[in-house]
């Protein structure tokens, strides 16, 4: 029963992440929109830390050579509701959006191997923006910006011992989804305006390896390091460009002024990531990350030319940990919790030119604090996590926009030890 119920949920949840929308970020104008990190609401909440951390319960995103770890079947599934404010000078807007960060389920090969399959977001488009321009005091222009959709990541990822305390990982994904944009300019004193409206469908590969080292120290103390490399890749992006003649008052279609095919490419930089980490197994840990990724890019003919953004090298740093008052604890719920926090700091790999001057461009920063607790479900070795988040991204200076956020994550874990062992009757 346990198996149909979990194959249930988990179609389900497939078909959930396929329709919803995922963002509310005026960040998401660029590229393909707003990246997700491939994170567990467990490594969140210790502000995304992972390429080093091993568990035999819970699965880790970060690096495929985790998954040799794996004691247990393990059925994931996360999501988050995001609280958004948005600040420019003098003006600040809300929004939420509520949406599945992942369906994952990864079970064990054998003593020293790992398997795991899984659906999750990639980026998500989802702004609405508004512009004008004055010739003094009088409006000569106003145009208005607006997108929807995103992609979606298919993978597999694998893991094995190659000998002690070393393993390797390998993970193939399938990134696809359709994104839509809409531009919208009238000028003053002009009967009539422009609409582009922009459909692509992006599809394509993306291959990670990675790697783990432990070694046990004094004490029982735990030393593990880890690195993973996601190769770039070209995605294909294929779709349509129609400009409309529309009213200038009622915004209304009178004309279609052409009609063209748009083929390109979207591509995703090469990114590496290094971290170590030290602890005590089922009691605490405390590790930290370095990421860093190439500048992305597209294709003129994909993405619409706006000289006021370009892409930059990105760069992120987490730290974090947990830690457990006693794992096996018979007397004592509370001493079985896992307590978790983190901080992270990172460059997402744009610069925007606020002032319009084509000179003076700001990188945007984004800063995540992160705290949260896994909860274990009574005479199982499944958990609840729960991960609580406030972030802010980009800044108010240079004519720029500023967002706080605030991000409930929540997450069940669902491992047992007999989910592909065959029944035998006696």
């Amino acid at each position: 029963m346990i198996k149909k119920i979990t194959v249930t949920i988990l179609l389900l949840s497939s078909l959930a992440i396929l329709a919803q929308r995922n963002s509310t970020s005026p960040y998401s104008y660029f590229g393909i929109g707003e990246n997700f990190d491939p994170l567990t609401v467990e490594q969140a909440s210790m502000g995304g830390i992972g390429v080093a951390l091993k568990d035999v319960y819970h699965l880790n995103f970060t690096n495929p050579a985790s998954l040799a770890d794996l004691k247990v079947a393990t059925y994931a599934m996360g999501g988050s509701m995001s609280f958004i404010t948005i600040k420019e000078e003098g003006i600040s807007d809300s929004g939420s959006s509520t949406s599945l960060r992942y369906v994952s389920l990864a079970f064990p090969i054998s003593k020293n191997m790992g398997f795991s399959v899984g659906l999750q977001p990639f980026s998500s488009v989802g702004y609405a923006l508004l512009n004008t321009e004055y010739n003094g005091e009088d409006i000569s222009k106003v145009s208005r910006y607006s997108g929807s959709g995103g992609t979606n990541r298919l993978y597999a990822g694998f893991g094995v011992y190659l000998f002690k305390g070393f393993s390797l990982g390998g993970e193939a994904s399938f990134i696809f989804g359709s994104i839509d944009k809409n531009i919208l300019e009238i000028l003053n004193e002009v009967s009539r305006g422009t609409q582009v409206e922009e459909n692509l469908n992006i599809r394509g590969g993306l291959y990670k390896v990675g790697a783990q080292y432990q070694k046990i120290l004094k004490n029982d103390l735990q030393l593990s390091t880890g690195a993973s490399v996601t190769f770039g890749a070209d995605l294909s992006a294929k779709g349509s460009e129609r400009i409309y003649s529309i009213g200038a008052i009622d915004s209304r279609i009178r004309e279609l002024l052409d009609d063209s095919a748009v083929q390109g490419t979207v591509t995703i930089p090469l990114n590496y990531t290094i971290g170590v980490g030290l602890g005590r197994a089922n009691k605490w840990y405390a590790g930290l990350n370095q990421e860093f990724s190439e500048a992305a890019s597209v294709s003129s003919n994909v993405d619409i030319p706006d000289a006021l953004y370009q892409y930059e090298k990105g760069s992120k740093f987490s730290i974090g940990g947990y830690y457990i008052p006693k794992f096996n604890s018979i007397s004592s719920y509370w001493d079985r919790i896992t307590y978790r926090a983190g901080f992270r700091m990172e460059n997402i790999g744009v610069a925007v030119d606020g002032l319009g001057t084509g000179q003076d461009y700001t990188s945007i920063k984004d800063f995540g604090i992160n705290v949260g607790v896994g909860l274990p479900l009574p005479k199982q070795l499944s958990n609840l996590n729960l991960g609580f988040e406030y972030g802010q991204r980009g800044t108010t200076d240079n004519n720029l926009v500023k967002e706080e956020y605030f991000n409930i994550k929540l997450s069940l874990s669902l491992n047992s030890r007999n989910w592909f062992k065959q029944r035998k009757i006696d």
